[in-house]
């Protein structure tokens, strides 16, 4: 009869501990089922819309309507050809702005940082345009 070695026990236990640790994960994780059967959870709350003023320039921005293009309203897309999911604009000139999942948001004039929220990314634009206008974004180009 072959003994185990050390080696393999704790390959094995560590193969064990590494399941009942990625079971428990899975069961807690927010896209587990918790409702009951027939049920459907609402989604997240995207960011809220805002309007206002910063260093004088004013500064809006909203979810993207879903039907936006098939209403003759500017073609919302991000890179890729996806569609965009939230909208802003610099004294109303649009500025493209891109979530990247859970990093965060950036704009067309602040490509290389993460911010927090939409709002974030349109206040530090402002800043970064230093009174310059916001130049349309052509997705084509």
């Amino acid at each position: 009869m072959s003994r185990s070695t050390r080696r393999q026990a704790i390959g094995v236990a560590t193969g064990a501990a590494a399941s009942i640790a990625l079971v428990g994960t899975a069961a807690t994780s927010p896209g587990a089922a918790s409702a009951a059967p027939g049920k459907t959870e609402a989604p997240a709350p995207g960011p809220a819309p805002f309007d206002e003023v910063f260093q004088g320039r004013r500064i809006q921005g909203a979810p993207a309507a879903a039907d936006a293009h098939a209403h003759g309203q500017a073609h919302a897309q991000g890179h890729a050809g996806h569609d965009a999911v939230y909208r802003v604009w610099i004294d109303g000139r649009e500025l493209h702005v891109m979530q990247h999942g859970s990093s965060g948001w950036s704009s067309a004039i602040n490509h290389y940082e993460r911010f927090a929220t939409p709002l974030d990314t349109a206040r530090t634009a402002v800043a970064s345009l230093k009174g310059a206008h916001v130049v349309p974004f052509d997705h084509t180009a």
